[in-house]
């Protein structure tokens, strides 16, 4: 069997899936990201705090990799990584992301879109003390970064078994969002 069709026989959302109505969706992205990590831990997710980080290299090629969420805040989305590797390099040289992560169990898609800061470096200290011993042994000294993803638009995305699936994107707009 060719394996285009080994991936069409596959079951996609043959299970039961969380509704969802963007009418009752906060005004504020944090809010319903914060709702939806609750829920994933409720339906025990695994590993619901790893995000996929995609970020650019110096061609403009799209670069990606699996980090671990590191805190949401009004600042933004943070996730931590060294400055000697290809994503910290890349933030470095190019300061844009993106983060996604997927809750399988739950059919559910977060995208965060934005501009890239460093934290202070207080607190990627802190971060890179909180990691085990042999954590930090394989870090090059004076590398690790917190870097925080100041988001421009934020999208939640529900799948329905009847593939009509629902989604609403939030856009910065000015101090606040706008909701779609």
């Amino acid at each position: 069997m060719p394996f285009r069709e080994t991936l069409r026989a596959l079951p996609v959302f043959d299970r039961e899936l969380p509704a969802f109505d963007p009418s009752t969706a906060p005004a504020d992205p944090l809010d319903l990201f914060r709702s939806w990590f609750a829920d994933a831990l409720d339906a025990s997710v695994a590993e619901p705090h790893a995000v996929t980080l995609s970020t650019v290299d110096a061609d403009g090629l799209p670069d990606a990799r699996v980090l671990i969420l590191k805190d949401v805040s009004a600042d933004g989305w943070s996730v931590a990584t060294t400055t000697a590797g290809s994503a910290g390099a890349q933030l470095l040289a190019s300061p844009v992301a993106a983060l996604s992560t997927y809750w399988t169990q739950l059919g559910r898609q977060v995208r965060v879109r934005g501009r890239v800061q460093e934290a202070p470096p207080e607190v990627s200290e802190a971060d890179f003390l909180a990691r085990s011993a042999s954590a930090r042994a394989r870090v090059p000294a004076g590398t690790w970064r917190v870097f925080v993803v100041r988001p421009v638009s934020v999208e939640f995305w529900q799948a329905a078994a009847s593939r009509d699936h629902v989604r609403v994107r939030y856009v910065r707009s000015g101090e606040g969002w706008t909701r779609s």
